[in-house]
Order: structure tokens, then sequence, then C-alpha cells
């Protein structure tokens, strides 16, 4: 069994000469569900050349990948990957957002916790201000870790019901000495005032607050660090209409104060409209669509963006929506289909669609797409 297990995990060379001599690209390797050919795009990907570093961009991601091992057997023996993330690449400007929209599943979330180095990146690159954020060893990663910080989606579940306000937001502050001991009563208070909380409020534990408070609370921990980019992960689908506004709202306005670069994740594409300057669109992994906000509302290109946007309310009864409906259910991200996958669900489906992966293409300035109808 050991040698068996042992040659499946090996990759075969030959695997790699094949892949890389059909295609120029790395989206174009022919994939199969095999855990050789997994693997060998996995080498193929992390060795594509990377673009050099623009001091306007804060976040620049280049083919990242996250695969999940799948582990099968007695012996936990290597059975496959849960391609989570696969070839993802964008880049954000400093003091802008870019929102990341996408159905459940597709891998939004893991995109920013593995720009956050909260889980190791299986290939590609990941800079912050030029830093590979994932080459950097422990002791400097620790002193680059307030300048990027998370603000989760549950406000209730990420606060330590141990402790009260001015802990929860204080405590890295202390440990990361972001300001003198003696300034740091003070301090807290100006934060916390920042984030519509009051000064009183210090000695409260989170369970004595409403959903928007503590989600007040989770945003004040993370500007207290004086960050200069901040990943939000579905920061206001948990909340009322009404608390949903205040609360995107005061993200903006610390943005313009403070001069933060975000990373928005969300289903709410009304509310990614009004926060984003740029949109990214996901789909199983992969990154199907990416422009400027203007662009991507007024001219979906890819039939998933399309659908997406479709299914907008409109606030007039006397609209009639012209809905495109998904059929089926999202493939497994374990075992997808071949070529483009979302080819099962496409209504404009081509024969080519399901023999090869189309390539992010620049379709217009600044618009980017991965569809086969653009080819």
């Amino acid at each position: 069994m050991m040698a068996e297990e042992k040659k499946t995990d090996e990759m075969a060379p030959s695997t790699m000469t094949a892949q890389e001599s059909t295609a120029g690209e790395g989206a174009n390797v022919p994939m199969d569900n095999s855990l050789e050919a997994l693997q060998a795009r996995i080498r193929y990907v992390d060795g594509l050349p990377r673009e050099p570093h623009d001091e306007q961009n804060v976040i620049e991601v280049s083919h990242l990948m996250k695969y999940f091992p799948i582990k099968v057997g007695l012996f936990s023996r290597l059975g496959g990957y849960v391609r989570a993330v696969d070839d993802v690449s964008f880049n954000i400007k400093r003091g802008t957002t870019m929102g990341l929209v996408g159905e459940s599943g597709c891998g939004k979330t893991t995109v920013g916790k593995t720009i956050l180095r909260l889980n190791d990146k299986t290939a590609g690159q990941i800079l912050f201000n030029g830093i590979d954020i994932h080459r950097l060893p422990h002791e400097e990663l620790r002193r680059l870790r307030p300048k990027i910080q998370m603000i989760f989606q549950d406000p209730y579940s990420s606060l330590s019901p141990r402790f009260p306000v001015n802990e929860i937001i204080g405590e890295a502050v202390r440990e990361h000495h972001i300001v003198p001991n003696a300034e740091f009563d003070d301090y807290i208070d100006q934060v916390m005032l920042s984030c519509g909380l009051q000064p009183y409020h210090k000695d409260r534990y989170p369970h004595e607050f409403s959903g928007g408070q503590r989600q007040r609370i989770c945003i004040a921990r993370s500007i207290a660090l004086k960050p200069d980019f901040i990943v939000c992960d579905e920061p206001v689908s948990a909340l009322d209409v009404s608390i949903q506004a205040q609360i995107i709202n005061l993200l903006m306005d610390l943005q313009n104060e403070l001069g933060l670069t975000y990373l928005f994740i969300s289903h709410d594409l009304s509310v990614v409209e009004h926060i984003s300057d740029t949109i990214g669109v996901m789909y199983l992994g992969n990154l199907v669509e990416h422009g400027s906000k203007k662009e991507i509302f007024s001219r979906p290109l890819h039939p998933y963006t399309e659908a997406l946007f479709s299914s907008i309310p409109v606030p007039d009864p006397d609209v009639k929506m012209s809905r495109v409906i998904l059929e089926g259910s999202i493939p497994s991200p374990a075992n997808p289909p071949s070529g483009c996958k979302f080819h099962t669900r496409c209504s404009k489906c081509m024969a080519c669609c399901s023999e090869s992966v189309p390539e992010l293409k620049e379709v217009e300035t600044g618009h980017f797409v991965a569809c086969h109808l653009y080819d």
C-alpha cells in the first residue's frame, strides 16, 4: 500500500510536458480531475511569470490557487483536491474598494482569507505594497499583521463573550504597541467615537449590544490597528436593511478619512454597487469577469454576470423583470466540469465551451471577461 501511495502522490513528468506543449497560457492547460493532472497544474501555474509591482496598487493577486486536499482511506491517502480558488488574478488600487460577488461556495471568502494568510496558498503570488505575504517569516508577518485586517460576517461569533469592549478593541493595540501606554485610554475612546460608539460602552460585553452595535465594535477593532487594507467579509449580511445602510456609510466615511483600501465580499449586488469602485465576479473558484463598477453594471458581458444582475429587484411594481433563470445547480469544486465551468448551466454554450478553459481577456479598456463568446 505504501508503494501505491507514493506512486499516487508523485507527479508524472510526462503530464507536465504534454500540458506545456499544448497550451501557451496557464488558463488553457488541459484539465482532468485526476490527481496527477491537478498536481501538474499547480506546478505550472506557480511557475507562470508575474507582473512587476505597481506602486498604485495595495494588493496584487497573481494566479492565486487554493486547493484543499481530500484524504481517503484508512491511512488518509491524498485522493484529490477541492479547488476552492483556481487561478485568480486582480489588483486593488490604493484608497479604492473592490467588490467580490458570486454564489455561495464560489470561493470569495477563501480569496480574502488567503490574501491575509489565514489560509496558506497552493500556488500563485500575493503582494501587499510590493511585499510577498506568503514568503514572510513568522516574525516579519507578525509585524505586518496590523496593516492587513478583516471584518467578519457574524459580529457575534467573532467577538469574545468574556472580554469587555475596551479589551476587544484594545488587546491588539497594546500587543502591537500602536500607541504609548499613557495615551491608550484616550485612543480607545477616539476609535469608539469614530465608529459611532460612546466611551461609556467600554465596560460592557458583546451580549449587551444590538447586531449593528456589535458590527461597529468589529470595525473599531480593525481600524484601531491603523491598517492600510481591510477584507470586509459580508459585513452587513446579518443585519437589518436600515442598519446595513448605516454600516456601509460608516465604512465609506472611514475610508475617506483614513485612506483605507477594501476588498468587499458580498451577495447583495445593490450594496456592492453603492460602495465599490471595481467589481469581480466569481464562479466555482474562477474570476469570470472584472472591471469598473460602471462597466460591469451598465454592460455585463459574461452570461453568469447577466444572470446575477437580472436577479436585482427593482422597486417599481410597473417594471416587468426579465429574469435569466439558471438551470441546474453549481457543480462540485472537487469535480468540476471540463472546459468552462459554467457551460453546464449556460444558455449560450457552444461546442468549444466544454473542451477548453476560456482565458480572462481584456475586451474593453479595464473590462476583463473569461468567455469564449469574446474570443
